[in-house]
C-alpha cells in the first residue's frame, strides 16, 4: 500500500458520472472496502445515480456530488467537513472534479495524472499512450490499474456488482405482477434508450419489429426498459409493434427500481448504454446492439454478453449525432439479425427461466 494511505481513517472517493462506468467502477469500491475495512470510506456521486449505490456494502456514507456551482460545492464541503477525510480517490478525469475535492477540504488525493491537475495530485499513474493519443483500455481494467499503482490488493477475480435489499427486490417483483408478469414467464428486456445521445439508439421500428420476433418465436413476456426523457422512443415503438409489450414508462422507474427488473429478466437486448452493465452485475444474459463507440472502452465481464457492431469506416466516431446523417452503424444490425443471436444465446443450457 502506498505509504500515505496506510494510516487512513476516512476515505472519500468521487465516483464516475455515467451509469455504466458506475457499475464498472464496483470492483474498485470493492477493493476499497477489503484494503481499509476500518476506514469509513464515503461515495461522492451524481443525485440522479445514488441508487445504482443503495445497498451496497462498501460504503459508510453516500453524499450528492453536484458542483457544477457555488452553490453545489458548497454543499459538498458542509457534507465532507464533518468526515474530516484523510484522503480522496478520483474516479474522473477532470481538473473541476480534483478541484472540488480541494475547495471540500480533502488533503491528498490521488487520481490520474491528466489536464492541470497532473501537477497537483498527492499521486497517480500516468494514463497509457499509443501514438501519442490516451490509450483505449476497458474502463473497469482502467479504474484497477489506479488501485494497483496505489498498492492496493485487488479482487481475485474482479467482476461489477450490484446489490439491492430484499424488499427492493420484492418490491420490483409485485410491480412486474401488476404488469402481468407470472413467476414462470419467461421475460425478455428490452432497453431503447441511451443518454449519450441518438447515434447510440438503435432505430425504434427495428426493437418494434424484434418484439414481434421474440414474441412469436419465444411466447415471452416483453419489457421495455424506459429512463427519464425516452417516453417518446417508447410510446413510437409500442404504436408501431404488434406485440404486447409492457411499456415501463408509464411509471417512474428510478436506478434503483431497475435493478430488480433487470435482475428478473432472462435475456436482456440493449443499446450501448448503462443497463447493459446492470444485466452484467446481475450475470443476466444480455445482446448489446453496438454502434459509435469503441467496443474496447466495455471489453470486460462479457461472460453472460454478445455484443453486435457493424464493421465500416466510420466506426467508431464517439459522435453523439451521427455526422453522416446515414446512421448505418446502428441501421445495418437487423432484427432478423438480433433475433438469430437471442436464439443462439438461450440455448437449453442457457435459459433462466425463473419458477
Amino acid at each position: 500500500m502506498h505509504p500515505s494511505l496506510r494510516s487512513v481513517k476516512s476515505l472519500v472517493v468521487r465516483c464516475p458520472n455515467w451509469v455504466g462506468d458506475i457499475v464498472m467502477a464496483t470492483p474498485v469500491f470493492e477493493c476499497l472496502r477489503s484494503n481499509f475495512p476500518d476506514a469509513v470510506i464515503t461515495a461522492c456521486i451524481r443525485p440522479y445515480a445514488r441508487g445504482i449505490l443503495q445497498d451496497a456494502p462498501w460504503f459508510d456514507h453516500i453524499v450528492p456530488c453536484q458542483d457544477k456551482n457555488l452553490k453545489g460545492l458548497r454543499q459538498l464541503r458542509a457534507a465532507l467537513q464533518p468526515l474530516k477525510p484523510d484522503a480522496g480517490i478520483l474516479l474522473t478525469n477532470t481538473t473541476h472534479s480534483f478541484l472540488s475535492f480541494k475547495f471540500a477540504g480533502v488533503p491528498n488525493i490521488y487520481g490520474y495524472r491528466r489536464n492541470l491537475r497532473k501537477y497537483f495530485l498527492a499521486d497517480g499513474p500516468e494514463p497509457q499512450r499509443e501514438g501519442g493519443k490516451y490509450k483505449p483500455l476497458p474502463m473497469q481494467e482502467y479504474y484497477l490499474e489506479l488501485c494497483r499503482y496505489l498498492g492496493l490488493a485487488l479482487p481475485d477475480k474482479p467482476h461489477c456488482r450490484l446489490h439491492l435489499s430484499a424488499a427492493l427486490n420484492e418490491s420490483g417483483l409485485a410491480r412486474l405482477q401488476r404488469w402481468g408478469v407470472a413467476e414462470g414467464d419467461m421475460v425478455v428486456g428490452l432497453n431503447p434508450g441511451a443518454s449519450f445521445g441518438s447515434s447510440k439508439c438503435w432505430p425504434a421500428e427495428y426493437f418494434a419489429r424484434l418484439a414481434e420476433l421474440l414474441q412469436e418465436t419465444l411466447h415471452c413476456k416483453v419489457l421495455l426498459l424506459v429512463g427519464p426523457g425516452e417516453e417518446g422512443i417508447a410510446q413510437r415503438i409500442v404504436e408501431a409493434s404488434r406485440a404486447t409489450i409492457i411499456n415501463t414508462g408509464t411509471e417512474r422507474v428510478d436506478l434503483a427500481d431497475l435493478k430488480p427488473l433487470i435482475k428478473r429478466c432472462d435475456l436482456l437486448i440493449t443499446n450501448d448504454t448503462g443497463p447493459r452493465h446492470y444485466a452484467a452485475a446481475f450475470e443476466v444474459p444480455h445482446i448489446v446492439l453496438m454502434g459509435p463507440t469503441n467496443a474496447l472502452y466495455t471489453a470486460s465481464n462479457l461472460e453472460n454478453s454478445r455484443v453486435l457492431q457493424r464493421d465500416l469506416p466510420c466506426v467508431p466516431c464517439h459522435k453523439k449525432i451521427c455526422p453522416l446523417r446515414h446512421h448505418a452503424c446502428m441501421r445495418e444490425i437487423t432484427p432478423e439479425t438480433v433475433m438469430m443471436e437471442v436464439q443462439a444465446m438461450l440455448q437449453p443450457t442457457s435459459v433462466r427461466f425463473h419458477g
